[in-house]
């Protein structure tokens, strides 16, 4: 080994370098770019030749090279937005983002997502967001996640009512004025309270409960409808018309002990608009009788009419819905996000994406929390790049280059010098 070999040192000092002078300004030139994780570069030595000396056999090292290229997926600070369908991570979680062209699924960081126009919530590079849907009764669907949509061009479709709570405390101080008359429920009855219910086209009917004390502890409730609503057939000769009823009994505390529960008589609510001609209603009480007035604390039923979307939103659990003209809200779907063993091992795909490979290992998939990472909505997550560090990073590699481009033009004097000795 000779002057020669350490011209080949120096060289692989300025690759050494420029390759990590490429890494830093990756790093500044992405200091704003969103969810971006900044990338350190380590070196490594190059031990290759062993010489003869006085002390017996020696190894000379012949220069540098790169050991790696590591990322750093320090958490990021987050910047509030005003888009609900911003999300950032706080944790180790990637949010999960497929490729239609080649249904590969990619991990990120960057939470900026918005809805196309066939209503998938999408990435900047049009990637479709994934997650786990909603089944009808409120459960979450199982399997792999798949694409998250909503259909944001229809209605849905009306609801009848089915059920209905009144929660309502019944004055023990009343007197006894039964029994119930449909044709006189005014004077006939102690109390009385009124619920908009839906039939299955989503028009609106009122429901008149009538509460008539019959004894110290015990009350009848008889549910009514407008005659001038319902189909001749099932319709009363008086102006309301009985569709329910049933019995209340409380004990000396005024808790109810009997009749929490009733149904409205069975084909009884016969619209007369060509609706569902059997629709029932399941009566729920939460009664209490005190010795106070009479009045309703709450009221609730099921039903609705149609409506299409107003707005979609995301939650801090990552639950996508759908609210409409209705009132309605409903659950769509859920983000799921993945965590990895080594995310080092990721492979950069551009656009803040990642790939798993073997480094990285297989996902864990799951929704938003301790394990996965907690999800900020109207937030993303900034770019974790440290701009001290990195011109601190500069002026070290600017004189590794240097140093390194010096020991070429000694190395070049010193064989020049050999050269002359002929001279």
């Amino acid at each position: 080994m000779g002057l020669s070999s350490t011209l080949y040192t120096g060289i692989s000092g300025l690759q050494a370098n420029s390759e990590a002078m490429s890494v830093t300004g990756n790093n500044i030139s992405n200091s704003n770019t969103v969810g971006f994780k900044s990338s350190s570069t380590l070196f490594s030595d190059v031990l290759s030749a062993s010489i003869s000396s006085a002390g017996g056999d020696s190894q000379v090292g012949r220069g540098t090279q790169i050991s790696t290229v590591k990322t750093s997926f320090s958490q990021g600070s987050f910047q509030s937005t005003s888009s609900s369908t911003d999300l950032a991570i706080e944790g180790d979680g990637f949010f999960m983002v497929s490729d239609q062209a080649s249904s590969e699924v990619l991990y990120t960081r960057n939470g900026s997502f918005g809805f196309d126009a066939n209503g998938y919530l999408v990435n900047a590079e049009n990637y479709r967001v994934q997650g786990k849907s909603f089944n009808s009764d409120g459960s979450l669907a199982g399997g792999d996640p798949t694409d998250i949509q909503v259909d944001i061009n229809s209605q849905i479709p009306a609801q009848q009512t089915s059920e209905l709570t009144l929660t309502t405390n019944l004055d023990a101080s009343s007197a006894l004025v039964g029994p119930f008359d449909i044709s006189d429920p005014v004077n006939t009855s102690n109390y009385s309270t009124s619920t908009q219910v839906y039939d299955s086209l989503g028009n609106t009917h009122l429901a008149t409960t009538f509460f008539t004390m019959t004894s110290a502890q015990n009350w009848d409730w008889h549910t009514t409808v407008n005659s001038s609503e319902l189909d001749p057939s099932v319709a009363g000769a008086d102006a309301l018309t009985e569709v329910g009823s049933g019995s209340l009994t409380f004990d000396s505390s005024g808790n109810l002990l009997t009749g929490a529960t009733g149904i409205t008589t069975a084909g009884a609510i016969v619209w007369n608009n060509g609706t569902d001609p059997n629709q029932q209603i399941d009566m729920s009480f939460n009664t209490t009788q005190f010795s106070s007035s009479s009045v309703v604390i709450s009221q609730n039923q099921n039903g609705y009419a149609a409506g299409e979307v107003v707005q979609v939103s995301i939650d801090n659990s990552g639950t996508v819905s759908a609210s409409y003209s209705n009132g309605e809200t409903i659950d769509v779907a859920m983000l799921t996000l993945a965590t990895f063993s080594n995310p080092s091992g990721l492979s950069k795909e551009g656009g803040s994406l990642y790939a798993s490979g073997v480094k990285s290992g297989d996902p864990s998939i799951g929704t938003a929390g301790p394990s996965q990472g907690n999800i900020f909505t109207s937030s993303l997550e900034l770019s974790n790049v440290d701009l001290a560090q990195e011109f601190v990073d500069l002026i070290t590699i600017q004189n590794g280059y240097s140093a390194s481009s010096k020991v070429i033009t000694t190395t070049d004097e010193m064989l020049r010098e050999l050269i002359n000795l002929k001279r």
